[in-house]
């Protein structure tokens, strides 16, 4: 394929997707970009442009930030105000058929792309980028668990609610740093997979009675999982991470009224944007190629 040919939008996003907004540039294609907020210098190659509707407007390709879109419908655009929503009337303006490709696309994104014809790519489930992105977001938790708590991660007691490919890397990693670490997953085939790795398994359901005396709870399972029933058995001024895409997994207003220090950890790619941005351009890059070989044919 001829990538001058193309010309791709990167609309919201962080340092991850100024990196995918470079590297999309080196391959000759046109590139515009629309809320990045506190680039330092300006990206080889990539034309900033002051509008959302100037971004689309004529792109072939659409790419959008890989955190997930928050309950208001706006992409993951840290410090951009106002917030950024992608609807029907957006996407007519592309080149038609038009090529989204983002994490995950809400029932709403969704809805448009179908209203319009566009193609939605997703790959928040992709398990190779996942895998490839996983070490960074781990390296992230790992600092906002460090800056919020005034003890060791050695000796203390976490509880990781989740055994999925970030789950099962942080909690490995805390045993590994001198945590005792008890995994609670519904899968059985997950809580085997955490017993061959040296660390204590529950039943989800047995959660509640699972964090006892516990002084840190991380949650990675997308879906509301962690409430009051579950957060008042945690040790006073505990530590709770939610590490879920929007909606969140944990109460985090019932753990804050209950004294402990509630963070939501969205975005924690973003600790190594060369690295993270690297690795899913090459499955952006992919999935264009794939793409334009289809419509080809």
């Amino acid at each position: 394929m001829n990538w001058s040919d193309l010309t791709i939008a990167v609309v919201g996003g962080d340092e991850r997707e100024q990196e995918i907004a470079r590297l999309a540039a080196q391959t000759g294609a046109s590139v515009r970009a629309y809320g990045f907020v506190g680039a330092d210098t300006p990206i080889d190659g990539v034309h900033s442009v002051a509008g959302l509707e100037e971004a689309v407007d004529g792109a072939d390709v659409l790419l959008l930030p890989i955190p997930g879109i928050a309950a208001d419908g706006s992409l993951f655009a840290p410090g951009h105000a106002p917030p950024i929503v992608i609807t029907a009337a957006l996407l007519k303006l592309m080149v038609s058929p038009a090529h989204i490709i983002l994490g995950k696309a809400d029932p709403a994104l969704a809805a448009a792309a179908a209203q319009v014809g566009a193609r939605l790519d997703e790959y928040e489930h992709d398990q190779e980028l996942m895998l490839l992105r996983a070490p960074a977001i781990v390296e992230g938790v790992l600092r906002v668990a460090i800056e919020n708590t005034r003890f060791t991660l050695n000796d203390a007691a976490a509880v990781v609610v989740g055994y999925g490919n970030i789950g099962a890397r942080l909690a490995t990693t805390l045993r590994a740093l001198g945590a005792s670490v008890t995994v609670a997953a519904r899968n059985p085939v997950q809580r085997a997979a955490a017993y061959a790795a040296h660390l204590q398994s529950v039943p989800l359901a047995e959660l509640p009675s699972a964090v006892t005396g516990a002084s840190m709870l991380f949650s990675a399972v997308p879906a509301p999982i962690v409430d009051s029933s579950v957060l008042t058995g945690l040790r006073p001024g505990s530590l709770v991470v939610d590490i879920s895409a929007p909606p969140g997994s944990v109460d985090l207003s019932a753990a804050t009224e209950l004294g402990h220090r509630a963070v939501w950890a969205r975005g924690m790619g973003r600790r190594a944007p060369v690295t993270v941005g690297s690795s899913q351009w090459q499955g952006v890059r992919n999935r264009i190629e794939q793409r334009r070989r289809a419509v080809s044919m």
